[in-house]
C-alpha cells in the first residue's frame, strides 16, 4: 500500500464509501447466515451479490482515477489517445 500524504478525494468516492457500507452490512448478514447453518446455495448468491458490489465499487474508483488524475498528470490528450484511453477503460472492465 502505497503511503500519500496529501488528501486525494474526488466526486465519486462519497457515492463509492455509501456502497462499501451497505456491502459491510451485506458481509455481516452472510456471516451472519453461515453461522445460522443456512444453506450452501444461499450463502453462495449473498457472497457473489457481496463480491458483485465490491467490484463495481472497484471499476468506478479506478475508471475515475483514469478520468481525472491520469489525465491531469499527462495533460489533454488528443482525440487518438482519447480512442484509446476509451478502449483501455473498456478492457479494464475484465481484469
Amino acid at each position: 500500500m502505497s503511503e500519500d500524504n496529501h488528501e486525494h478525494r474526488h466526486e465519486t468516492h462519497s457515492d463509492i464509501v455509501k456502497r462499501l457500507k451497505r456491502v459491510e452490512g451485506h458481509l455481516k448478514s452472510v456471516i451472519a447466515m453461515i453461522e445460522g447453518g443456512r444453506s450452501c446455495v444461499d450463502i453462495a448468491q449473498q457472497l457473489h451479490a457481496v463480491e458483485k458490489a465490491i467490484t463495481n465499487a472497484k471499476r468506478t474508483l479506478i475508471h475515475d482515477h483514469l478520468d481525472h488524475c491520469l489525465e491531469d498528470t499527462v495533460g489533454s490528450l488528443g482525440r487518438e489517445q482519447r480512442q484509446a484511453m476509451a478502449e483501455f477503460k473498456t478492457i479494464a472492465k475484465y481484469l
